[in-house]
């Protein structure tokens, strides 16, 4: 049995589930999620709890029963609560500027890149994000990525990563805020 998989899933006072075969629907506070599971699980519900539960002992099963409880959770903790993801960007003359629904990104190359946030997204960038954010020895700022689907938010954040991501001498570039980043020493002269 799967530790993670065996599990009840609260539902709070404020959402309400639909079961629909192995279509379900979570709607709260935040919004509305829905997703199909894979036909190796099932959901069933009682009273102010759900249980995921696995048809069979196959392998496959077994593998979908820990993540299809999870995916579940994570739609309620999501309309609920919501997700975030903090990160932090650094670098001589990198900025980051939000107009609308569209963030603007200076990260050290010849032109801007925009990106356009997708619906439920929302990001808070730090009022100092006007300012020139410093290197090594500065921390840069700060913005943040809100939203209700855990997979938009991790999709938005290392598409955003990506346009930049850290370098290991001077730790340049856009990085999760609880990222490790080793610095190398980088070369020394001659003595």
């Amino acid at each position: 049995m799967s530790r993670i998989g065996k599990l009840p899933i609260a539902i709070p006072p404020k959402v309400e589930v639909t079961l629909d075969g192995q279509r379900i629907v979570v709607k709260g506070p935040k919004g509305t999620l829905e997703r199909t599971l894979p036909d190796s699980v099932e959901v069933v519900r009682e009273d102010a709890r759900l249980l995921v539960a696995r048809r069979g002992e196959s392998r496959r099963a077994r593998e979908q029963h820990g993540l299809g409880r999870t995916l579940v959770a994570n739609m309620v903790t999501g309309v609920t609560t919501g997700f975030t993801k903090p990160m932090q960007i650094a670098g001589v003359g990198y900025r980051i500027a939000l107009t609308g629904r569209k963030l603007t990104i200076n990260a050290g190359f010849s032109h801007p890149v925009e990106i356009e946030l997708p619906a439920g997204i929302d990001i808070e960038v730090d009022p100092k994000a006007s300012a020139i954010a410093g290197t090594r020895n500065q921390q840069g700022f700060n913005f943040v990525i809100k939203g209700f689907d855990k997979q938009a938010v991790g999709d938005l954040a290392a598409k955003i990563r990506d346009i930049r991501p850290p370098e290991p001498y001077k730790g340049k570039g856009i990085r999760y805020t609880a990222e490790k980043i080793l610095l190398k020493a980088g070369k020394s002269g001659k003595k």
